[in-house]
């Protein structure tokens, strides 16, 4: 049966290195596949999922006024697909999301989507909201802090290390921008002003 999956963690838990290894294990089987990314993030070249362990894959891209039922609908129509793999999915839209629920089951293909659950500030992209309430499935990509724990939110830094508290909710990067960290250290990297108790 078809269904809608959200794997969702933090920055550098390796969501990419799943989505292509998944999408490798497939195409291994003889079962095509078809992968999206966002077209605003092209750190790796536009049209490329890569990951920080070196390897990639090309895909095409969406943007936010693309109709992703429909590209769809007409990518599987020429296509014999098995599994749709959709990377940055916090970059959808509340309607994109909707029209992937109607791929899955109107068209009954499954589709995996893999991306970041809060931004830097700790708010969901509308992409992960609409993903958090409408998969069938989520699955969590663990990374962890540097005391140990999982992390679940993500700092952003400028040039010279300095944690940002604002900005624009979209800014790609990667190691040089972002880091990683549990909930209590990400408070403390903010300034939390009611986190009392010392840091080991």
């Amino acid at each position: 049966m078809a269904k809608l999956y959200f794997h969702y963690s933090t920055m550098n838990a390796g969501k990419s290195t799943v989505l292509l290894q998944a999408a490798h294990n497939y195409r291994e089987r003889g079962m095509d596949c078809y992968l999206l990314t966002a077209k605003l993030d092209h750190r790796a070249g536009e049209g490329r999922i890569a990951s920080r362990i070196g390897i990639s894959a090309a895909a095409e891209t969406f943007s936010p006024d693309c109709d992703l039922f429909n590209r769809i609908k007409n990518h599987i129509e020429n296509n014999k697909i098995a599994c749709i793999f959709i990377d940055e999915s916090q970059f959808l839209s509340k309607d994109q999301v909707w029209q992937l629920a109607r791929a899955v089951d109107d068209l009954k293909v499954p589709i995996m989507c893999y991306g970041l659950r809060v931004d830097f500030q700790g708010e969901l992209f509308p992409g992960s909201a609409a993903l958090l309430a409408l998969a069938d499935e989520m699955r969590e990509v663990r990374t962890i802090c540097h005391c140990g724990k999982k992390a679940t939110m993500v700092v952003r830094q400028d040039a010279d290390g300095f944690v940002l508290r604002e900005g624009a909710q979209v800014q790609v990067g990667g190691n040089e921008s972002y880091v990683s960290l549990c909930r209590r250290h990400w408070r403390l990297a903010v300034g939390d002003a009611s986190l009392s108790e010392a840091v080991e």
